[in-house]
């Protein structure tokens, strides 16, 4: 009991230090993000224990206990010497920042103990892929001089230096990922669980119930618009699979679906919801300190609506599609389903109406302050502020005080995962910083790019679905933004398309086998095959392999022109009615139904002819309909004419 009252006070009280140090900042930004990671690590270390089968253990929970310790001992270490409230404190009399090379060693000591307490959160939060990336970077900063040639040799450092670099300073644990943990993505976080109390959850499913029910495949697509809407507040493919895809998978089976397919349906839907505007799992709020040149949340926000729209849109036909095919029903929605997610009080008529003023209140309300010029973070606070007044209007709804501590243990238990992996992330970037690979790997790309656009563009898929394994959409984002983002700026690409190239692949990582964490959630929920549900999910979202690609070659589709300034509208309506032509082939072609059952050949001849169609002209295609995508789209239309004319026929005999 009294460690899940430590866990309570810890997460209310780390909840509380953001909310009023993001809007009204009084202490320095080191001193801000060291009490940040402090509060964020010693959590992780009382929910995660150092082995599921220890769990229980006494001497696991003395170690939890020790490492929870050393947390506030490190931590506080770093922020009592870098705050001028405490300069009596200083060692030596000058800041942490102004004994930069001239350390001491106690802050030696300090920065060792706190990298390893670093990588340990890391492995317990994510797993171990992280921190061996990590500790690979940090020996690649130590040894560097006896790397190959193909290893980007560096003179090599000592390891104070390396030390110091990766967890003292403003360039490692305590860089760019964990000031965009802070300042942008924990809030959002916080404002995803709020809505959760309140019942957006049972509200978007309804919603979605109610609107497409009815139709062929119905099920399926509640759970495609419900796992959408949600991901793009939780911005975890994975949470969001188990918090949704425990209603949708088994409303998807009752609805004709195999198990398989429904999770993966239900992961391919999850892994989208951060593609979303106008939240995106706090996504393009990462960007807004990448990008360069300097970009604003609402360009970030316009650019994003097209590419969602055509995920979705190919999510809903092969849902569509696949529901003709296996001759699913139209709604495996019961009655005793729906009152069963009915909150206790509630309107039976009209399930969620008040959970729906909620959620279309806050959330409209955050996109009217952006749109007002409010800053993000001072919006999305409002916006919480919002939620917490409007869930006043019944007592179902209420956020007292009770619920709003749970709020904020709920959005502690979601969020630190993402403090312990940026902290780790913040590691790599240092060695980058410090060993100059960042500009050595740009070197080696830029000249295949050279010769063909399209082989380096392969490059960074690869390595993005690869680093993504294993590692939060987010993280994964500002790990390749800071591995390849030198290099996608000097490829004659708009800047905010490679970045968006970048953020796409790192999310379909959760879709891609053998690594595909979102896929194993909803197969565990299904009770399904974990391969078999793996590459069921990664059918069902590989339009989103292709969608990169197009907003390279056509930045209209972000709304862009080739120079990155604004499309024009015909521009941009050509752009995107040529990928919604290639996306009804690509998608019957993976359900494998185009007016009837589809034999293997024509649904290759389906692929084939969806390929002419997206098919772009040329390095950067200006023109958004070439030749080859009209031939593409009358190809498409006579071969549907074609299988309709077979399938009138074998009916008439």
């Amino acid at each position: 009991m009294w460690r899940h009252n430590i866990i309570r006070s810890l997460s209310v009280l780390l909840c509380l230090f953001i909310v009023a140090e993001v809007n009204y900042p009084l202490l320095r930004p080191h001193t801000q993000l060291s009490i940040f990671a402090l509060l964020g690590l010693a959590i992780t270390f009382l929910i995660k224990p150092v082995h599921p089968r220890v769990a229980d253990a006494g001497w696991a929970r003395t170690l939890d206990g020790v490492m929870v310790a050393l947390t506030a001992a490190v931590f506080g270490y770093v922020a009592v010497q870098s705050e001028p409230i405490f300069s009596s404190l200083w060692r030596g009399g000058a800041s942490l920042g102004d004994r930069a090379g001239a350390e001491s060693s106690l802050d030696i000591a300090v920065a060792v103990i706190g990298l390893v307490l670093v990588l340990e959160a890391s492995r317990r939060a994510v797993g171990w892929a992280l921190p061996i990336l990590s500790l690979l970077f940090l020996a690649y900063a130590r040894w560097g001089s006896a790397m190959p040639d193909w290893l980007f040799p560096h003179r090599g450092y000592g390891y104070e230096r390396v030390v110091s670099q990766a967890f003292l300073h403003g360039q490692g644990v305590f860089g760019v990922a964990m000031k965009v943990m802070f300042t942008y993505v924990f809030l959002f976080v916080v404002f995803g669980a709020i809505l959760e109390l309140t019942g957006a959850t049972r509200f978007v499913i309804e919603y979605a119930r109610r609107l497409l029910g009815g139709t062929a495949g119905g099920p399926a697509k509640v759970a495609i618009l419900s796992s959408g809407l949600m991901g793009s507040l939780s911005g975890s493919a994975v949470a969001n699979t188990a918090t949704t895809g425990t209603f949708t998978i088994p409303l998807m089976r009752s609805g004709g679906f195999s198990k398989h397919q429904a999770a993966g349906i239900e992961a391919a839907a999850s892994s989208g919801g951060a593609l979303v505007p106008p939240v995106m799992g706090a996504g393009a709020y990462m960007m807004l300190e990448i990008v360069v040149p300097p970009t604003t949340i609402l360009q970030i926000i316009q650019a994003a609506i097209l590419p969602a729209v055509l995920y979705y849109l190919s999510l809903f036909l092969i849902a569509h599609f696949s529901a003709k095919r296996l001759e699913a029903s139209a709604d495996g929605v019961t009655e005793e389903k729906v009152a069963e997610e009915t909150p206790e009080g509630g309107d039976a008529a009209m399930p969620g109406a008040l959970e729906g003023i909620i959620f279309f209140g806050s959330l409209g309300s955050l996109v009217v302050l952006l749109l007002s010029g409010f800053t993000v973070f001072r919006s999305v606070t409002l916006a919480m502020a919002v939620a917490v007044v409007l869930s006043q209007l019944s007592g179902p709804t209420r956020l007292g005080f009770s619920r709003l501590v749970e709020a904020c243990t709920r959005a502690a238990r979601g969020g630190v995962a993402l403090v312990a992996a940026a902290a780790s992330v913040g590691i790599v970037m240092g060695v980058v910083t410090l060993t100059g690979v960042g500009s050595k790997l740009p070197a080696t790309i830029l000249p295949l790019a050279e010769q063909n656009l399209f082989l380096a563009l392969l490059l960074i898929m690869f390595s993005s679905i690869v680093l993504g394994m294993g590692l939060p959409s987010a993280v994964c984002y500002l790990l390749l933004a800071t591995l390849i983002g030198p290099a996608i700026g000097d490829l004659g690409v708009v800047p905010l398309a490679a970045h968006f190239f970048i953020f796409y692949f790192g999310l379909m990582s959760m879709v891609t086998p053998p690594v595909a964490l979102a896929a194993y959630t909803a197969a565990s929920i299904a009770e399904s095959p974990i391969m078999k549900t793996a590459f069921a999910a990664f059918r069902f979202s590989l339009v989103g392999f292709f969608l990169p690609y197009l907003f390279v070659y056509r930045p209209q589709l972000l709304m862009l022109d080739a120079d990155g300034g604004a499309a024009g509208p015909l521009a941009i309506a050509a752009a995107f009615l040529v990928a919604a032509a290639g996306i009804v082939p690509l998608s019957a072609s993976i359900a494998g139904f185009g007016r009837g059952r589809l034999a293997m050949v024509p649904r290759l001849l389906l692929f084939a002819v969806a390929l002419l169609v997206l098919m772009p002209a040329g390095r950067l295609a200006v023109l958004p309909i070439a030749p080859i995508n009209l031939v593409g789209m009358a190809l498409a239309a006579v071969l549907f004419w074609t299988l309709g004319a077979k399938r009138r026929e074998a009916a008439a005999a």
